[in-house]
Order: C-alpha cells, then sequence, then structure tokens
C-alpha cells in the first residue's frame, strides 16, 4: 500500500552538503518505489545573507569565517566531491561563494507554477557543477527557462524584487522552528533529520515514520 509523505526540505543554494542530501534522499525515494507518496516541497535558508555583489573567493570566506587554511578547504572539497559522486551528484570547480536571495526568490515563484523541485535541482547544478553565479540574472533565467518556466517572466520576477516578503517570512518561520543549519529535512511537519545523510539512513528513518504513521504512533524522532 502506497502511504503519502510530505518532505519540507529546508536549504541554500550555496550548500554543498543541501546537494548532497537532496540527491540522497531522491535516490532513497526512488529504492523505496510505490510504498511511498512523497511530496518534496524546498524552503528557504541563507547561509550568506550579507553577500555582495561579485560575491567572495571561497579561501577567503571559509578562511574568514572558520579560520580554514587553503589546504584544509581542498581537504574538504575532496571528500565532497567523494560523497557527491557516492549519490550521483558531479561537483565541479567552485571558487566563489554569492548572494542567493534572488535565488530563493525565484523559487517560490516556480513553486506557484509546479516546478519548483526541478528549479532547485537546475540551480544546484548550475552552482556546485558548473560554478555559475546564482546571483546573476541571467544565470537564473537560464536555469528556469531549463525546466521549461517562462525565460520573460522569471524576468520580470527578478527584476521586480516579488516574493521578498515571502521568502524572509519563510526564513523568520524556520528560524522559530529552531533551524540554524542545513539542510535540514522535515517529514510529515514532525521528524528532522539534518545534514546531508547516506541513502541508507534516510530509507531507515522514512521506513520507520511510515510504520509509526501506519500504527498510529505520534513518537517524534529527531537525527
Amino acid at each position: 500500500m502506497t502511504q503519502p509523505l510530505t518532505i519540507d526540505f529546508v536549504s541554500d543554494i550555496a550548500c554543498p552538503w543541501c546537494a548532497i542530501g537532496l540527491s540522497s534522499l531522491q535516490r532513497a525515494l526512488a529504492q523505496l518505489g510505490e510504498t511511498v507518496d512523497a511530496q518534496i516541497t524546498v524552503h528557504p535558508f541563507e547561509l550568506n545573507p550579507q553577500m555582495g555583489p561579485g560575491g567572495q573567493t571561497i579561501v577567503e570566506y571559509l578562511g574568514k569565517k572558520y579560520g580554514r587554511t587553503p589546504e584544509q578547504i581542498a581537504e574538504t572539497h575532496a571528500a565532497i566531491h567523494e560523497r557527491g559522486a557516492s549519490v550521483g551528484f558531479d561537483f565541479g570547480p567552485r571558487t566563489h561563494v554569492y548572494n542567493t536571495f534572488d535565488a530563493h526568490r525565484l523559487l517560490h515563484w516556480a513553486g506557484t507554477k509546479g516546478q519548483q523541485l526541478p528549479l532547485k535541482l537546475a540551480l544546484l547544478r548550475a552552482y556546485h557543477s558548473e560554478g555559475k553565479d546564482p546571483s546573476n540574472h541571467d544565470v537564473l533565467i537560464e536555469a528556469a527557462q531549463s525546466v521549461g518556466l517562462d525565460a520573460a517572466e522569471a524576468r520580470e520576477v527578478l527584476q521586480s524584487g516579488i516574493y521578498a516578503d515571502d521568502v524572509r517570512a519563510a526564513e523568520q518561520n524556520n528560524a522559530a522552528m529552531g533551524i540554524q543549519s542545513v539542510p535540514a529535512i522535515i517529514f510529515n511537519r514532525r521528524y528532522l533529520v539534518s545534514g546531508g545523510q547516506p541513502v541508507e539512513t534516510f530509507v531507515e528513518v522514512i521506513e520507520q515514520i511510515l510504520a509509526e504513521e501506519k500504527n498510529g504512533e505520534s513518537t517524534d524522532t529527531q537525527r
């Protein structure tokens, strides 16, 4: 029997572990097949809300924020590339960190068109695989067009500033729920899983949730 499952995926395009987590989650759902009818909604989170135009080099950004050396950053990137490959996500050369607020506005708009998840995946690939600037409107419009959204309408959304209040409200709601890092994945509005978990972990968590829901249990789980 197929069971419904709502999945709220809180993340930022700038976050490599969000790309890993989403790919891992999708693989887990594919493994579960027809046992689950999952509906994924993505929600905004900004890792770099104060980032200015043009962004900042990753080495400079991580060095200032976390005190990491270039060698440590290179080691982390190698590990991320390996984890990504294990779940089918190809990381390319990324040199800069950018502001993602406009990308989140465009994702909100895409949600009104039923194309939010495809656009999210396209934006993750544009930044993490192709090294493109997700604050650049031409990059955002190209991604929107690649998933069948209207380019002229996408440009109008970006130029108008529409949905800014919606994104801010969603971010405030996430903060009120205690979400301080991403990815944060919430199943059926009450089961929280954090981080870019392996496929097997997502499968285990979802199976547990489905069993509890089927048996009428309501014990919250958090990982």
